[in-house]
């Protein structure tokens, strides 16, 4: 079961515009995902934007934790436990990933690939090729 404060951060990561170094510093500015949520709109409206970003519901990212439960997945947060130290340490790092098995095989040395949710063609064969 979703902690609050994880249901905040899944909304925050999810809404619109707010991308891994966005969210970093929001986090850092505000201190915990439901104020930098308060915030986000005020942000948007004194950047010029008259349209409010959409801002996913805590029921939509219930769904989310839901889907992955019936996975058997984790979804693993930036300044979480079992966030990866070394991954942790990128200006970019994502501010959340979902991860089958043992969490903690995270935290040996290893070598990832990771790419984007919409990969090229030319991206999925790199990928491909690579591993």
């Amino acid at each position: 079961m979703p902690t609050e404060a994880d249901i905040d951060r899944l909304r925050l990561i999810r809404t619109e515009g707010v991308g891994p170094i966005t969210y970093r510093r929001l986090i850092a500015r505000y201190r915990t995902p439901a104020a930098a949520l308060d915030a986000v709109p005020h942000l948007v409206r004194s950047g010029g934007n008259s349209t409010p970003p959409a801002i996913p519901s805590a029921g939509q990212v219930r769904r989310e934790f839901d889907a992955a439960e019936k996975l058997k997945a984790r979804l693993i947060f930036l300044g979480g436990p079992d966030y990866p130290p070394l991954l942790a340490e990128l200006d970019d790092a994502p501010p959340m990933f979902a991860v089958l098995g043992d969490a903690a095989l995270l935290s040996r040395p290893a070598v990832a690939i990771v790419g984007g949710r919409n990969a090229s063609a030319s991206g999925l064969k790199m990928a491909e090729t690579l591993a």
